[in-house]
C-alpha cells in the first residue's frame, strides 16, 4: 500500500452521501492509498449490503488500509437503546443518536414481507392533535445517513431483520426534511446500496406541497400517502394546525396532479371524523382525486385524549365509501400490547423535552 505524503484530507459523513458521490469519494480515497478501483466497490458494500458496525470490520482490507478506513470515514452509528416485541411479532426499536436525541423505528412482519416504519426527524413541528410525536415538539432534522441507517441498523442486527418495505410514517414529517430525504431515497433504492424497490417506498407527507412536487419529479416510482384525517378544512384545522398553510383544496390538487395513484391515510377518531356525513365527504374528495382510502384504527397507547371508532363504526364508515365507489381498505392494527404509537415509547422512556425552533432548521418546508 503506497501513502499519499500530502496531508489527508479531514474525515467524511460516508453514510450521507447518495451512492454515486460516495463512490466517487472512496475512488479517489483508494487512488490517495495506491489501492486499486475495485476497493472503492468493496468497501462500499460494506457499508449497505453488507454493513459492518465499524470499518475496522471490513476483513477483506489489510489491516492497515482497515485503519484508514475507519479514521478517514468514521461511521455514524444508531445505539440501540430500547427493543420491544409484541405478541403478533411487530417489533419497536428506540435508537440513541449521536447527540443524545432518540428516534424510533417499527418493525412489522407480514410473511414474507417485513415492512419498516422510519423516522425521518427527531420530533416534529405539525402538532397534529392526535400524535404522540407532536407533543415532544420540534427537536432536529435526521441526516440521510440517520435515515437510511434505520435500514442498516437492523440489518447489523443478529439475527439480521432486512426490509421488504418501507414506510416514512415514522417520527416527523419526511416533506420538511427534503434536502437528507432526497439522498436516503437513493440509499434505500439503489441496488448498489439497500436495494429496496422504489414500488415498495413509501412517502406519507400531511401535504408539504413543494415536496409533493419535488417527489414527483423524482424519475424512480416511489409511493406518495397523504394524511387527510379529516374531509373538510373546518374539521381538519382542528386536528391539523399545518392545514392553515396547506389547505385542502390545494392538498387535493397535489394529490391529483400526481403522476401515480395516491393513498389517503384516514385516522378513525371515535365520534370526531367517523360519522356517515364525514364518509360521504372524503369519498367525494378520494373519488375526485382517483385516491385510495386507507382507515387507520387509532392506536390507544398514542391517543391523545382521543378515543378509537369502535370496530361497527368503523366497518360501516368503509361500506360507506365502497358503496360510493372508493377502493378502501382497513389497516390491521398492529403492536397493540407495546408502546407502537408513533412517538410513545420515546416519550414514555424520555418524557418532554423543550422544542426546539423550526428556524435552527432552515430549510424546514424547502424542497430541492
Amino acid at each position: 500500500m503506497i501513502i499519499d505524503s500530502a496531508a489527508p484530507p479531514p474525515p467524511v459523513a460516508i453514510l450521507d452521501l447518495p451512492p454515486d458521490a460516495a463512490l466517487e469519494t472512496l475512488a479517489a480515497w483508494a487512488a490517495r492509498h495506491g489501492e486499486p478501483p475495485f476497493r472503492a466497490r468493496q468497501l462500499f458494500g460494506r457499508l449497505w449490503q453488507r454493513p459492518v458496525a465499524s470499518l475496522l470490520d471490513v476483513t477483506e482490507f489489510p489491516r492497515t488500509l482497515r485503519e484508514a478506513a475507519a479514521r478517514d470515514f468514521p461511521l455514524t452509528t444508531l445505539e440501540l437503546a430500547t427493543r420491544q416485541r409484541s405478541t403478533d411479532g411487530t417489533e419497536k426499536f428506540l435508537f440513541r443518536l449521536h447527540d443524545g436525541q432518540h428516534i424510533e423505528t417499527v418493525a412489522i412482519p407480514d410473511g414474507r414481507r417485513l415492512t419498516l416504519c422510519i423516522s425521518s426527524q427527531a420530533g416534529c413541528a405539525l402538532r397534529c392533535a392526535f400524535c404522540a410525536t407532536g407533543v415532544m415538539g420540534f427537536q432536529r432534522n435526521l441526516s440521510p445517513g440517520e435515515i437510511a441507517g434505520q435500514v442498516r441498523a437492523l440489518r447489523l442486527l443478529s439475527p439480521p431483520l432486512v426490509a421488504t418495505n418501507i414506510v416514512f410514517m415514522g417520527m416527523g414529517e419526511p416533506l420538511m426534511n427534503w434536502r437528507a430525504v432526497a439522498p436516503a431515497l437513493s440509499l434505500l433504492n439503489d441496488p448498489r446500496a439497500l436495494g429496496i424497490g422504489a414500488r415498495h417506498i413509501t412517502i406519507s407527507t400531511v401535504g408539504i406541497l413543494p415536496g409533493i412536487v419535488a417527489l414527483a419529479e423524482r424519475p424512480e416510482q416511489f409511493r406518495l400517502a397523504i394524511s387527510i384525517h379529516a374531509p373538510t378544512d373546518a374539521l381538519r384545522q382542528e386536528l391539523m394546525p399545518v392545514n392553515t398553510k396547506y389547505p385542502l383544496a390545494e392538498v387535493a390538487a397535489a394529490a391529483k396532479a400526481f403522476d401515480r395513484r395516491v393513498t389517503f391515510e384516514y385516522v378513525m377518531l371515535g365520534g370526531v371524523n367517523d360519522q356517515p356525513v364525514q364518509a360521504a365527504a372524503l369519498a367525494d374528495l378520494a373519488r375526485e382525486c382517483r385516491a385510495f382510502v386507507n382507515l387507520i384504527p387509532l392506536h390507544p397507547g398514542g391517543s391523545m385524549g382521543f378515543t378509537p371508532s369502535p370496530a361497527p363504526v368503523l366497518a360501516r364508515f368503509a361500506e360507506a365509501l365502497r358503496a360510493r365507489g372508493v377502493e378502501t381498505a382497513i389497516r390491521r392494527s398492529r403492536g397493540l400490547d407495546i408502546a407502537a404509537a408513533c412517538g410513545q415509547l420515546r416519550t414514555e422512556r424520555l418524557g418532554r423535552r423543550l422544542p426546539v425552533a423550526t428556524e435552527a432548521h432552515a430549510h424546514l418546508d424547502v424542497a430541492g
